[in-house]
């Protein structure tokens, strides 16, 4: 399997997360079939479009599949079991970005009344 290079890209093409994964295009358009967590959007032409975390989960099923042995049933269970601390991580991750939202849009009203 090859390093995940992810860039600042928003969105990555099927051939991209092919190359980056190791992973043939036919084995990522199977498992979007096979796991229903792996739902990459996709574009008016149809083109798949990858998120950071789609590759995320991508890679996540190779492991489970050939690092650890799992069936694909046996993967798709344990994908669709998540631990209460991820959750809870989760949860504090999501507060502290709306807190960051908040006090950016708070400096950008406060620069716009400065401004105006």
């Amino acid at each position: 399997m090859k390093k995940n290079t992810l860039t600042d890209k928003r969105y990555y093409s099927i051939g991209e997360v092919s190359r980056m994964t190791g992973l043939e295009q036919y084995v990522l358009r199977y498992w979007e079939k096979e796991f229903p967590v792996l739902k990459p959007r996709k574009n008016r032409g149809g083109n798949r479009l990858y998120t950071s975390k789609d590759i995320e989960i991508v890679n996540r099923i190779n492991h489970l599949r050939h690092k650890e042995g799992l069936t694909i049933a046996g993967t798709r269970t344990k994908l669709m079991m998540r631990r209460p601390s991820e959750e809870k991580t989760d949860l504090v991750n999501k507060a502290k970005a709306q807190s960051a939202l908040a006090r950016i849009r708070k400096d950008i009203e406060d620069l716009l009344k400065l401004f105006s």
